[in-house]
């Protein structure tokens, strides 16, 4: 039994971020970042290497693909798929840590 399932945020739109990011990957990558995901909702709260915190209430899920983040929050007993975003540097980038936090506070 999953214990955080995973849910995709939706812009007012209706546009979903992060399933958009998806399905731009190869039938690879996104394989492995679905795996990733599935590991988190099953084995949560989990730590690194998969998964490591950004700000309070604010998770990054570290996927074995090549440098592929993807920033989520809990909420009411669901992860919420945030933000999606290929880190090229040690640091995440201020602008893919904003948007997170600022697509975050429609949940808190």
């Amino acid at each position: 039994m999953k214990r955080l399932p995973a849910f995709f945020y939706a812009l007012p739109s209706g546009r979903e971020p992060v399933r958009g990011w998806l399905k731009g990957l190869p039938d690879d990558d996104r394989k492995i970042v679905g795996e990733d995901i599935k590991d988190v909702e099953f084995a949560w709260p989990i730590g690194m290497p998969l998964c490591r915190p950004l700000s309070r209430g604010l998770w990054e899920v570290r996927s074995t693909l090549t440098q592929g983040r993807i920033a989520l929050c809990e909420h009411e007993g669901k992860m919420v798929l945030l933000h999606a975003f290929i880190k090229k540097t040690q640091k995440t980038l201020d602008a893919d840590l904003e948007l997170t936090k600022k697509r975050m506070k429609d949940f808190t």
